[in-house]
């Protein structure tokens, strides 16, 4: 099969002829339709990453979207080395395999989990953000942050105010549910400064609680 092998860290991989993958117990085959690109499949060939491979060649990519034996179209993650998601076949376990509607598209699919797990990790988990408490989401005009505003509406956010530096995408958030957004230091609904706690300075941060009037800050990276 083909494939885009690394056969050194820290040079591109190629367009390349890689053996097919054998199944072991309880991993399945699954024919790639749409592999993922993120930065840490980036970090991981580069060698900068702690799991980068040790040894080479190795597929690159983590996940993706692709079909089973018997036609289920499915998101997949968690494969076994040296196989990747960016070749014609890969190797994973059957319960890395999750389903997905058809409504939606291949490239999507690939696309939307990585994204949509870290604003519901950041929300559920980290937050732990409850029916009735009122969200501040900041970095909301990618798509991690615009996920995190419909996520938020979902668990019950009485109001969600999304914060970001696009002001073109901004104004298309109140349609994703925002109740309100911020460019600068003013909100749009109604002009008025917004206050924002020292902690929200913090940088590189998933997500962070304070309990300021209960509201709930989500920091998507």
């Amino acid at each position: 099969m083909y494939a885009a092998v690394l056969r050194s860290l820290g040079k591109p991989p190629r367009y390349d002829q890689f053996p097919d993958p054998v199944p072991g117990e309880g991993e399945v085959i699954v024919q790639v339709r749409a592999a993922s690109l993120k930065p840490v499949d980036k970090q991981l060939a580069s060698g900068s990453h702690f799991a980068s491979p040790r040894e080479l060649p190795v597929v690159c990519g983590t996940d993706g979207l692709g079909s089973l034996s018997d036609g289920t179209r499915v998101f997949f993650g968690g494969t076994r080395p040296p196989y990747g998601a960016m070749a014609e076949r890969t190797l994973v376990r059957r319960e890395f395999c999750f389903p997905v509607p058809d409504n939606i598209s291949d490239e999507t699919a690939a696309a939307l989990p990585n994204p949509g797990v870290s604003a519901w990790v950041s929300l559920v988990f980290r937050a732990k953000l409850v029916p009735g408490e009122s969200v501040l989401i900041l970095g909301a005009t990618g798509v991690t942050g615009k996920l995190a505003i419909r996520i938020a509406k979902l668990l019950g956010a009485a109001r969600v105010v999304a914060a970001g530096r696009n002001q073109q995408i901004l104004s298309t958030l109140p349609e994703l549910g925002a109740d309100a957004i911020i460019s600068g230091r003013r909100t749009t609904n109604s002009g008025t400064p917004l206050r924002v706690p020292p902690a929200l300075q913090a940088s590189r941060l998933s997500s962070i609680t304070c309990g300021v009037d209960r509201w709930k800050y989500c920091y998507p990276r």
